[in-house]
């Protein structure tokens, strides 16, 4: 217990792992301690979201059968009751992605709850949660949806070629479950719709959703290994951050999302507006002496 103690320090930080620090499951709070945990509105918001058990597993990228089977190992509280229907919440979804993120690790779930059980032992438990969820709740509000490959290539006017349909696949534009096709983010592939409707190639705009992925991975690794360095590491070491910090570090997180939006909106629309100019400003010029009957230059 003691070695695996020491190797969940490690994963503690940013660097290792996003998802190793957990709350206890000994009780589980009413909304009244939620609003009263002193964290931000986007906290506070992102625990408070509701979810059916199926939503719940969607939302998580598991299954039903897993969240249940995660209930009755105690790693995962009970739904509120009500009536015949079990609502989960935020905290149950950051739950769910912290037991993702240390399975995919090598954690077996025996492992989980005693490396949970060892390290929220004498903490306060909503400043513990605060963190757990300002770590792992998802940085989009977006919901995947689900299509039949029909409705896709209906959609996209037979576009989606078999080349077109693996290089989607590769890069997670669309995933094949079964019978249907998981769209991750519905709003990059109304983008490609829209982009192939103003007469760009389907496999061009992929080419450039990797283009992009490549450079913002890139960037989003970079930050947050900054965070990891200066806000988990050197102020904490191997070491776990005291209970009274928990609630400043989930702040710091918290916030962080906020400035990397604002940030990433500005870089985009700066360099967006220099392509413009540099790529088609020719073009403009030369539309502009056309219709007022002016040899283009």
């Amino acid at each position: 217990m003691a070695d695996q103690r020491q190797h969940f320090d490690g994963v503690l930080t940013y660097n290792h792992a996003l998802f190793a620090i957990g709350y206890g499951h000994s009780r589980w709070l009413p909304e009244h301690e939620v609003e009263n945990m002193g964290r931000s509105a986007g906290d506070v918001d992102a625990l408070k979201m509701e979810f059916t058990i199926d939503e719940l597993a969607r939302a998580a990228g598991t299954t039903v059968r897993n969240v249940r089977a995660y209930q009755d190992r105690g790693l995962l509280p009970p739904p509120e009751r009500r009536g015949r229907s079990g609502i989960y919440n935020g905290a149950h979804l950051a739950r769910l992605r912290l037991i993702g993120g240390m399975l995919d690790r090598g954690y077996t779930l025996a492992s989980i709850g005693e490396l949970l059980e060892a390290w929220v032992a004498g903490r306060d438990i909503a400043q513990v949660m605060g963190l757990e969820a300002a770590l792992t709740s998802p940085w989009s509000d977006e919901v995947a949806e689900y299509m039949n490959p029909l409705e896709l290539m209906q959609k996209f006017q037979g576009r989606f070629t078999p080349e077109v349909m693996q290089r989607a696949i590769e890069l997670e534009v669309i995933i094949p479950e079964h019978d249907r096709i998981k769209v991750p983010s519905p709003r990059l592939l109304s983008v490609g719709y829209e982009l192939t409707q103003s007469g760009i190639p389907l496999e061009e705009t992929l080419s450039i959703v990797a283009l992009l992925r490549t450079n913002v991975e890139r960037a989003a690794n970079e930050l947050v290994q900054r965070v990891a360095t200066y806000v988990f590491d050197i102020p904490y070491g191997h070491s776990l951050p005291p209970p009274e910090d928990a609630s400043k570090l989930a702040e710091v997180i918290w916030r962080l999302r906020g400035q990397v939006d604002t940030a990433v909106a500005a870089e985009v629309a700066r360099a967006m507006q220099r392509a413009l100019e540099s790529i088609l400003g020719d073009r403009l010029t030369s539309i502009y002496e056309h219709l007022y009957g002016q040899e283009p230059r």
